[in-house]
């Protein structure tokens, strides 16, 4: 294990969270709210901490797939941890857990939140809030490895652990040149969703915070009643349709920049994505006219909850555990389905789902008919089967995770939709779930225990759980 090669891009990471804590310091000394210390003494101290491990000097960059993944999930638990520092010392949130359940929520894009009254908070904290969003959103180590020079020959390692999906390839030939393309793609979606909230009406310090939440698919809101705060169909339809855009694998956008939008539509998770969220909210839709008195109103929320559920942005216009339970359970399946792989958003992923899907049924042609010979194809070409044996060995570790959370959280003493929704909307990273914690509830009531549990499951959904759990299996850190 090259443990200087780890120390080195952790002081990176450090660094980079620093220097993003001076816009938060930047708003609070513009708007006098008083806590610009909370953001200038976390700042000095990474900023210091960040510089003084830069000097380390490894003996070579070589970087193994366990160092990888341990510089991955050493990197985000010193972003959780760091990131809390802000709400402590402003006295924005006075536990220390609480604190940190906001910052791991937030970096992991989850959404999830223990705040009663959000808009009592300074806009100062708000920002940073929504922007610890955008930051987990395509990863802080792939900003690393996008602007900084000489990560290592190993990058692909930190690439392959922190991107999300099944399979990860490079846009390009050079892993940097990939990592610009993929935030230059994040910062203009961005920015095009604020230009979109402004011409609809929203102040611009409402429209950043949105555009930045929903870049991350995380969910924070500047609001107490969140995207319903401002009752204007022309919002919803502005954030919906950028859910989507985040929700969808950013490589086909970079299909489109080059040319070839025609290659867009052949890809089998895109198109699969597509019908899933099109029967998801007709069948709503058609559930909930009860509800609503109206095919269209009814139409109306049910895209935007449908959208919420897949893309894992925990944003509200409604209150869906107020609709009948068809409806909850299509809410429910599409939090564990999520997104796209490629995307910032959460969940199972469909291009998994896909996968399991067809092995299921290759399986079953086998038992029926034993002599065929059948090979498993995804976007029409054959199935690795490193590929299969990685999705088969995630949904057994997503299973077991979900099964040993819900009954760790039912320690509370919640009712099982409770406890089931919540392990599953950590590890999705969605953000709300059913019964105590709906869109219109918030977490603040678990236990230090649970929220630690559901700290760990949030941790675990946004890298994938494999890098999370190897820092936990001793051979991971062997020298050799």
């Amino acid at each position: 294990m090259n443990y200087k090669m780890i120390a080195r891009m952790l002081g990176r990471v450090i660094l980079i969270i620093g220097v993003s804590l001076l816009i938060p310091l930047f708003i609070s000394i513009g708007g006098r709210d008083g806590i610009y210390l909370s953001f200038l003494i976390p700042s000095l101290s990474m900023l210091a901490i960040g510089v003084g491990m830069n000097f380390i000097k490894p003996k070579d960059n070589q970087m193994s797939i366990a160092a990888g993944f341990a510089i991955v999930a050493l990197s985000w638990i010193a972003l959780s941890l760091f990131g809390s520092l802000p709400f402590l010392i402003s006295g924005g949130i006075t536990e220390y857990m609480d604190c940190l359940f906001e910052s791991v929520s937030g970096f992991t894009t989850t959404g999830a939140t223990i705040l009663q009254d959000v808009e009592a908070l300074p806009r100062s904290l708000l920002f940073w809030r929504s922007f610890t969003h955008w930051i987990g959103g395509l990863g802080v180590l792939l900003f690393v490895i996008a602007i900084l020079p000489k990560t290592g020959s190993g990058a692909m390692h930190i690439f392959r652990a922190e991107a999300t999906g099944p399979q990860i390839g490079k846009l390009v030939s050079k892993l940097k040149v990939t990592a610009r393309i993929l935030y230059l793609i994040h910062i203009a979606f961005t920015m095009f969703e604020t230009i979109a909230l402004l011409i609809c009406g929203l102040s611009f310090f409402d429209a950043i915070n949105t555009a930045l939440s929903t870049a991350g698919t995380g969910g924070f809101s500047v609001r107490n009643a969140s995207i319903a705060a401002y009752d204007s169909l022309a919002v919803e339809m502005v954030v919906l349709v950028f859910m989507f855009l985040f929700s969808i694998n950013y490589n086909l956008f970079f299909l489109i920049l080059i040319g070839k939008a025609k290659q867009v539509f052949k890809s089998e998770e895109f198109r699969a994505y597509i019908v899933l969220l099109t029967v998801a909210i007709l069948s709503m839709a058609i559930n909930i006219i009860s509800v609503y008195g109206s095919f269209w109103t009814a139409l109306r929320y049910a895209s935007f909850q449908a959208l919420i559920a897949s893309s894992t942005t925990g944003f509200m216009s409604a209150d869906y555990t107020a609709w009948p339970a068809f409806s909850q359970g299509i809410m429910l399946l599409l939090m564990i389905i999520g997104s796209t792989a490629g995307s910032t958003g959460g969940g199972f992923k469909v291009s998994r789902f896909l996968i399991l899907t067809k092995s299921f049924f290759k399986n079953s042609n086998s038992i029926l008919r034993p002599r065929s010979v059948k090979t498993l194809k995804f976007d029409g070409k054959p199935l690795d089967a490193q590929v299969l044996d990685s999705v088969n060995g995630f949904f057994a570790a997503y299973i077991a995770l979900i099964i040993g959370g819900t009954l760790l959280i039912s320690i509370n003493g919640y009712d099982f939709a409770t406890n089931f929704s919540a392990a599953i909307s950590c590890l999705s990273n969605v953000g709300p779930g059913l019964s105590q914690i709906g869109p219109t509830q918030n977490f603040s009531d678990f236990s230090i225990f649970s929220k630690l549990v559901m700290c760990f499951l949030m941790l675990a959904g946004r890298l994938e759980i494999f890098p999370i759990l190897f820092i936990f299996y001793p051979r991971t850190w062997l020298k050799k």
